[in-house]
């Protein structure tokens, strides 16, 4: 492994069945003012809200609802958060839903007592939190994102036609995050497969960087083979108790920071699709898994050697009697066909993306380095252009 780094992450974790039970050890430790956050109401049809609010109340807290976060939480939408969360005093943001939820939510607990315009502060400079910040917990009800055990906060702007992350310090981490794996069983099949293709492009892009022999590269090759074996038994049965655990578990190990200690990573299929969904306001993992193939058969001949490999230890591609650059052709090929056997959409057009939007995507995309080529502006329209 190369590099010196510090490892640091202070979010406590309920997982299981029961794991609910884990907000009457939490809620005691904040004050009396609670801003519950969630999304579109899904929670109030499938009994969750309810089991929440007992708990809250059983607790004696003053409860201030934040409603209607989006699948691409917006910039308007957190200002509006802010609000709530200022006149409310709130003591704690408990965030119920997916990744977007969990997102907004530590993105209002920085910017509600922030003195500048987060929007500018936060993503346009990246600037640290220097202002006071409010305590947040997480009850999840769809996986992918790994939201609820890092400090990542994900924001759209439609004017600027922008959507970018912020990774804060562990400071902006949950405290604490409720992982009930039947929570998950009523998502509809399009938002499973999406959060399933999100937690493996989480991997693949701390995966496809770097050349030593680095233990993260061993990890990730294990969450990979889980995630694959687990998704196709929850396609089948959404219900499948083990599957649905075992993908809760590996969507929040992807992205925990652990895997990338000691690596550099490659984050150009995020800043594709999220570029994309600036433009579309597409569901986050449709959008990388359209960009995705293009990009890779883009990056591959720059990484071959670790793109043999991934065919090899993920994919049981067998090497003999073919070159490196055929196993490595190979492995994407078998990924490829995993994805489209999972459903996921492959192509642009399917999220309405034309030939005359793609410049206009291209000024979108922030270029990252840490791969194994850094793409250009022409590369980037040509990547795109393939992703039609």
């Amino acid at each position: 492994m190369l590099g010196n780094f510090m490892y640091c992450n202070p979010t406590k974790l309920y997982f299981g069945e029961d794991s609910l039970a884990g907000l009457n050890e939490e809620l005691p430790k904040y004050g009396q003012n609670v801003q519950l956050v969630y999304g579109g109401g899904s929670i109030k049809k499938n009994g969750i809200y309810d089991k929440v609010m007992e708990i809250l109340k059983a607790n004696g807290k003053n409860v201030f609802e934040d409603a209607g976060v989006m699948p691409n939480p917006t910039v308007h939408k957190l200002y509006e958060g802010c609000k709530i969360a200022r006149e409310a005093k709130a003591d704690l943001i408990l965030a119920v839903g997916g990744g977007s939820v969990c997102d907004y939510a530590k993105a209002v607990s920085v910017s509600a007592y922030c003195t500048e315009d987060p929007w500018e502060k936060y993503y346009l400079q990246m600037k640290d939190v220097d202002n006071e910040i409010i305590p947040v917990g997480c009850v999840l009800t769809m996986v992918g994102t790994g939201s609820e055990m890092n400090g990542g906060a994900v924001i759209t702007n439609h004017e600027q036609k922008l959507k970018i992350g912020h990774v804060f310090d562990e400071r902006v981490y949950p405290k604490f995050s409720i992982l009930n794996p039947v929570y998950t069983y009523t998502l509809p099949r399009y938002q499973m497969v999406a959060g399933i293709y999100d937690i493996m492009n989480h991997i693949t892009e701390q995966y496809f960087s770097g050349e030593d022999d680095n233990t993260s590269d061993y990890l990730m090759e294990g969450l990979l083979r889980s995630l694959i074996h687990s998704s196709r038994i929850a396609v089948k049965n959404p219900t499948d108790y083990e599957a649905r655990s075992n993908i809760m578990w590996i969507a929040t190990w992807a992205l925990n920071t652990l895997v990338a200690k000691g690596k550099s990573t490659d984050w150009m299929v995020h800043m594709l699709g999220q570029a994309v969904a600036a433009h579309t306001d597409a569901t986050h993992g449709m959008t990388l898994a359209a960009v995705s193939m293009a990009y890779y058969r883009f990056v591959c001949p720059f990484g071959l050697e670790k793109f043999k490999r991934f065919a090899m230890n993920v994919w049981d591609v067998n090497p003999e009697g073919k070159s490196d650059e055929q196993v490595a052709v190979e492995g994407l090929q078998k990924m490829e066909a995993y994805m489209e056997d999972l459903g996921l959409t492959m192509h642009l057009k399917e999220l309405g993306v034309t030939e005359e939007m793609l410049p206009g995507i291209v000024e979108s995309t922030l270029v990252m380095d840490g791969g194994y080529k850094v793409p250009d502006k022409d590369e980037i329209r040509e990547i795109l252009k393939n992703s039609l």
